[in-house]
């Protein structure tokens, strides 16, 4: 089963239960109580946990804030018969961390509790932890299973698995577009394409991820904000590439109201909430996904404009891509970009059509 199929709701434990063996329906429990923690716990991992005694859920819990307390913790904490954690199995979608962070170890919490059995879906891709956990567990007999649900685990922590394994972040494209293929009329004006609904849609999205970026010709004629007024959530990081420094200080991007970086060829500068970086004209796109990745950046959302999405779409440094197509028409205009990819999915947003896409080539 491709899960890119699906939203994580199809996913869920109360559609498909009835279908899955135990090990498996404890495992989709954990996943979808990991999935809460979109938008809240990065640069950590996504992680749900569930303690089952027998036939029956005893405890559960879910990462939900960087820096709170893990998945494990919250789920042994929620026991109320500590007597029946000696022979209870522990479901957890990522490998227990083995390494001091902001919290201690959970490799050492499960040891104490008494837990004898741990089945996880996913090993822990971080070279802080990368298979110590499972070690450590081991080694102190208690028994552990791998690769229940594994696809599943991959699917849903997508971003902190790129992020680890690229050392870049995931790179999520959008954008919408006309029935007839234009993004923009003429003059490069595009408001308003879409509908109201997936507007309130892409402002849930930057909710999601840690940066939001936009190319030079977007923020000068469109001037957006970037941030997360019509949904709850945090903002996230605004990213502008202006090569030649040409954008006007008045742009709403630059009103210091949120963090924003300007990668450039020009000049490195720090005023309050606003970073200009400079890159070098060669390669630049490597050294912006570098910059990203010191910055604990998991994931980028890009907007536009139609150049800077063509050029990553080229240059395949794209994972994901979700196109809005309304039902309206420009006739002439900017046309939208074209991906050389089938469509994974698609669904309705009122009158419009979401199509989203996956990158099975994106480069390291």
């Amino acid at each position: 089963m491709d899960v890119r199929l699906f939203d994580i709701q199809f996913l869920s434990l109360c559609t498909i239960t009835i279908f899955l063996k135990p090990d498996s329906k404890y495992m989709q429990r954990a996943l979808d109580l990991a999935a809460q923690g979109l938008g809240r716990v990065s640069p950590n991992p996504m992680v749900g946990c569930v303690i089952a005694y027998g036939d029956r859920i005893i405890g559960e819990g879910w990462h939900r804030q960087y820096g709170g307390p893990h998945a494990e913790v919250i789920a042994i904490e929620s026991v109320k018969e500590k007597e029946l954690l000696p022979e209870s199995t522990l479901y957890v979608n990522l490998e227990p961390c083995s390494h001091h962070g902001k919290t201690p170890p959970c490799a050492n919490l499960i040891i104490a509790s008494g837990i004898k059995k741990v089945i996880i879906a996913n090993q822990d891709p971080n070279p802080l932890v990368s298979g110590r956990g499972i070690l450590k567990l081991q080694q102190h007999g208690t028994e552990v299973t791998e690769g229940v649900l594994t696809e599943v685990g991959d699917f849903i922590n997508r971003r902190f698995f790129t992020f680890h394994q690229k050392q870049r972040p995931y790179i999520i494209l959008k954008w919408a577009r006309t029935l007839d293929g234009y993004m923009a009329r003429p003059d490069y004006d595009s408001k308003w394409i879409s509908n109201e609904c997936s507007r309130q849609l892409v402002h849930q999205y930057r909710a999601q991820e840690d940066a939001v970026m936009v190319g030079r010709k977007t923020a000068h004629y469109d001037d957006p904000e970037l941030t997360v007024r019509h949904w709850h959530g945090r903002n996230p990081l605004r990213v502008v590439l202006d090569r030649q420094l040409v954008l006007a200080n008045g742009l709403k991007l630059f009103d210091g109201s949120v963090a924003t970086i300007c990668y450039n060829f020009v000049k490195n500068e720090s005023r309050p909430n606003l970073e200009m970086i400079k890159v070098p004209e060669e390669g630049p796109l490597e050294s912006i996904w570098q910059n990203l990745y010191q910055r604990q950046v998991q994931s980028l959302l890009v907007e536009g404009g139609a150049g800077l999405l063509t050029s990553l779409l080229k240059s395949d440094y794209w994972d994901e891509a979700r196109v809005f197509t309304a039902p309206t028409e420009f006739g002439q205009g900017i046309s939208a970009p074209e991906i050389p990819t089938p469509c994974h999915r698609q669904r309705k947003i009122s009158d419009d059509t979401l199509s989203i896409y996956f990158n099975n080539h994106a480069p390291n």
